[in-house]
């Protein structure tokens, strides 16, 4: 587990306007050295998913809706194997999409969160959701590599770490996308470190 904050550098992140009523979109790219087909059993297999991700179930076809054990529960939108996964997550405008393609041997997996404005209160919103998807994306890629995720590894020291340094370049992400003022920024910051990077019994500790 000592190649999390390798994985740090692998991830692309950026933020954008979201459409429609969509406060903000955050956006997390990242390549695997597996075959699309592959990653896209990982992402919708349930016996894999609950490997590295969460246990997952419900009605897993397009229109059919799903829960996570302990997280959102939402709507498959689309899906189209094994290419391009779109699910409501949470709300009906919380949408996430996934996308894969194929780079050589590899895939180059992009994931879009765009999030209601009734969700965050500024464009600072962004901080509150992409660190959450940067450690799917962690252990998602220690899995495809053959690693054994232990069952605490959200909970553990080294993830919290990771949690601190996925802020900071979260916080990188946004103020490179212009759509969120200093003070913004800051107080976001703030409240994500506590969120991601702060073990309950460390207190109020970073």
């Amino acid at each position: 587990m000592n190649d999390l904050l390798d994985a740090l550098e692998a991830v692309h992140r950026r933020v954008h306007a979201g459409t429609d009523e969509d406060a903000v979109a955050v956006v997390l790219e990242r390549r695997y050295p597996a075959g699309p087909a592959d990653v896209w059993d990982a992402l919708t297999a349930p016996d894999r998913l609950a490997r590295w991700f969460l246990p997952v179930t419900g009605d897993l076809r397009p229109g059919g809706r799903f829960r996570t054990e302990g997280n959102a529960d939402g709507e498959i939108l689309a899906c189209d194997a094994p290419h391009r996964l779109v699910v409501t997550w949470g709300a009906p405008e919380s949408i996430v999409s996934v996308r894969l393609t194929a780079d050589g041997p590899d895939t180059r997996l992009e994931l879009e969160h765009a999030v209601p404005a009734a969700y965050v209160p500024d464009a600072g919103g962004a901080l509150y959701v992409g660190p959450g998807w940067d450690e799917a994306l962690v252990t998602l890629g220690l899995y495809l590599a053959g690693d054994t995720i232990p069952p605490d590894l959200g909970t553990s020291p080294q993830m919290y770490e990771y949690g601190g340094h996925t802020v900071r370049a979260w916080e990188s992400a946004l103020r490179r996308s212009g759509m969120a003022t200093d003070e913004q920024v800051d107080a976001a910051v703030a409240v994500s470190l506590q969120q991601f990077a702060v073990r309950p019994q460390d207190g109020d500790g970073a």
